[in-house]
């Protein structure tokens, strides 16, 4: 009997020494996220360059120069030029990739006077016809999508082609905004949280107060809240991180240092679209385009845990020209890292008909 038990003891002994191995390896894989992100730029030579319009407003951009066609990217809300790491390095085979960093996100103009569609569309045309100089394929994630359409749209002579992923077309012009994924869980915080005392952080409020945490967690995110607001007071100049949680959960954490809120608050009052409709935008792109759609996704309380429906991406894609439409398996709105081949190939087959 000793001998049988004695053997148990060392099994549960191994046991808890693979599971503390794989929760260590787990919490370190989350911590060290962006890792993945520094060595995918270093390889393929990304540098960080800075273009200051004649208006003194400043495009920070990340750029992977080679003799290939160039490609301009412009990443979504509260992102940052580098969250293209990842794609770079097979991109890069086919494209000289420029990435920009939208006004009020990263290295560029952070001034409100700046955060609009058409505003920020129209710097980036002279940026394209300026530093870059010569006909592109410009791609754009989320509402950095929408600015592709306008962009491919009104570009002119030098836009080859746009790749659209996952735009929030109509919702962000007030169809069914605010029971949309998007309002509840990023811009009513937002908003909310700048009018509040701001007695704890960013961080810390929105956990509390994010809708998939109310969705999913409810009776876990003020502990989670309380987590990070601990972490922020001890690491004020960090962003905040939350180890036992999946990275993709808090990673934007990292992005949203250097995000203007009022950025946000275009899009909480609708005023973002600065008086362009989708439709008018989309109908008036001539060039080819792909437009890539998350899968529609809807929780049990009606809401749309997607950027757009079934139905208003299809109505989208419906009014451009020369449109190439594909769907994605899951309603996952950054595709171009969860869904990285189907995004690489949808951009890839716009060079294939320059």
């Amino acid at each position: 009997m000793k001998k049988v038990m004695m053997i148990v003891l060392i099994i549960l002994a191994v046991l808890i020494v693979i599971a503390a191995a794989c929760f260590g390896g787990y919490c370190y894989k989350n911590l060290h996220w962006y890792d993945r992100y520094e060595k995918a730029l270093k390889s393929v030579n990304a540098v960080e360059k800075q273009f200051t319009l004649p208006s003194g407003r400043v495009i920070n951009y990340g750029e992977v120069e080679n003799d290939k066609p160039p490609l301009l990217l412009i990443h979504g809300q509260m992102s940052i030029w580098q969250d293209y790491a990842l794609v770079m390095p097979e991109l890069s085979k086919k494209w000289h990739i420029y990435a920009v960093d939208v006004y009020g996100h990263g290295g560029s103009s952070h001034d409100e006077s700046l955060y609009y569609l058409d505003v920020n569309g129209d710097d980036i045309i002279t940026f394209i016809n300026e530093v870059i100089g010569e006909k592109t394929v410009v791609a754009g994630h989320s509402n950095g999508a929408l600015t592709a359409a306008y962009i491919a749209a009104y570009g002119g002579e030098n836009i080859a082609g746009a790749v659209l992923e996952d735009p929030p077309v109509f919702s962000v012009e007030g169809e069914g905004w605010e029971n949309s994924f998007a309002y509840l869980d990023t811009y009513k915080p937002l908003h909310d949280y700048d009018l509040s005392d701001k007695s704890e952080c960013w961080e810390a409020y929105y956990l509390r107060h994010c809708y998939w945490g109310q969705l999913y967690m409810k009776d876990s995110m003020p502990s989670i809240a309380d987590y990070a607001q601990k972490y922020h007071e001890k690491h004020p100049d960090e962003a905040v991180k939350i180890f036992f949680m999946p990275s993709t959960v808090w990673n934007v954490f990292e992005y949203a240092r250097h995000y203007d809120h009022a950025y946000g608050e275009h899009f909480y009052d609708l005023s973002w679209n600065h008086g362009y409709s989708h439709s008018r935008i989309l109908s008036d792109i001539k060039v080819p385009c792909v437009y890539i759609h998350a899968k529609e996704s809807i929780a049990d309380t009606g809401v749309y845990l997607c950027a757009a429906s079934a139905e208003q991406a299809n109505r989208a894609a419906g009014y451009i020209e020369n449109c190439t439409f594909i769907e994605t398996e899951t309603s996952d709105h950054v595709i171009h890292t969860v869904h990285s081949r189907e995004y690489i190939d949808a951009v890839n087959s716009l060079s294939e008909k320059e």
